[in-house]
């Protein structure tokens, strides 16, 4: 546990940070698993909606350090490939 002053005060901000990024993870999660939804409906314009939106949390994430920029670039470019392939 920790002991000086400066160390408890650093386990209560990864306390505080630790549910906000988990708040931040679960809705951007949730943006994808919309975008998910509208491609195995087959709904294109949906999907492509959809998918706008869930670009933009995406990009906010990883700006934020939640996600690698690797990573979200990848999300990203499989779904776009998704969308594309709905006829």
């Amino acid at each position: 546990m920790a002991n000086s002053a400066g160390s408890k005060k650093r386990a209560r901000q990864a306390i505080k940070r630790r549910a906000h990024n988990g708040g931040l993870r679960s809705m951007v999660r949730t943006y994808l698993k919309k975008v998910d939804a509208a491609i195995k409906a087959g709904n294109k314009e949906e999907a492509q909606a959809a998918y706008v939106v869930a670009t933009s949390q995406l990009d906010k994430a990883a700006t934020k350090g939640l996600y690698h920029k690797n990573k979200t670039a990848r999300h990203k470019s499989r779904l776009n490939a998704q969308i594309k392939a709905i006829a």
